[in-house]
Formats: structure tokens, sequence, C-alpha cells
């Protein structure tokens, strides 16, 4: 927790596309939350993750929006939209390690074996 970080993508109109952030909670397999601010705008995004009888439920859930602006709310939601409708190709291409006492992830483009 308090790691520091920085999003960047390719700029779009009005927007620099750079979100910096702080890791607020880490409790793995449950819970992760941190700041966010780019462009005068800041706020907080908190990820839970719930057991199911079928798998896990994701939610994601964005705070820091005025009321003035909805333009900015209605961006992120697209790119919400769009980064977690790619959720699941993301996971197809992991990598997993397992043993008894965890289960890890991790991009196979980024192992070097």
């Amino acid at each position: 927790m308090g790691h520091k970080f920085k999003f960047r993508a390719t700029p779009v109109p009005n927007w620099n596309v750079v979100i910096e952030g702080e890791v607020l909670v880490v409790e793995p397999n449950e819970q992760l939350s941190y700041t966010w601010s780019s462009m005068s705008m800041s706020g907080g995004v908190a990820w839970t993750l719930t057991p199911t009888k079928t798998g896990t439920l994701v939610r994601m859930e964005q705070s820091g929006f005025r009321e003035d602006q909805e333009a900015n709310c209605e961006g992120a939601k697209y790119g919400w939209q769009k980064s977690i409708s790619n959720l699941d190709k993301v996971v197809a291409g992991l990598k997993w390690n397992i043993d008894s006492t965890s289960i890890k992830g991790k991009l196979a483009e980024d192992d070097p074996a």
C-alpha cells in the first residue's frame, strides 16, 4: 500500500490520458482500491472479488466526478466498458502458476521462458 503509479495511453482529443494514482488497499483475492487523478479531477477506484457458486463476481466502482463533470464521467464509462470487455482475453492469455497455497497468473508474453 502507498505505491504510487501512472497509467499512460495514447492521447485523445481534450485528454492527455495520463492517470496518476496511489494504492490504498490490497487484500489478496478480495479487494484492490486506489486513488486516481487526471487533469484537475480526482477520485477513487475499488475492485472487489466475491466468490459465487459458479466462479467469482468482479465489481469495479469509480468515484470522484462532480455534477458538472458529466462528460468526463461518460468518457470514463466508455473507457471502462472497453477495458473490462477485454478482461476475458487478458485472463485467457495468462500463464498460471498453481501450488497448494496460491494461484498466480502472469501474461505469457512477459515470461522470458
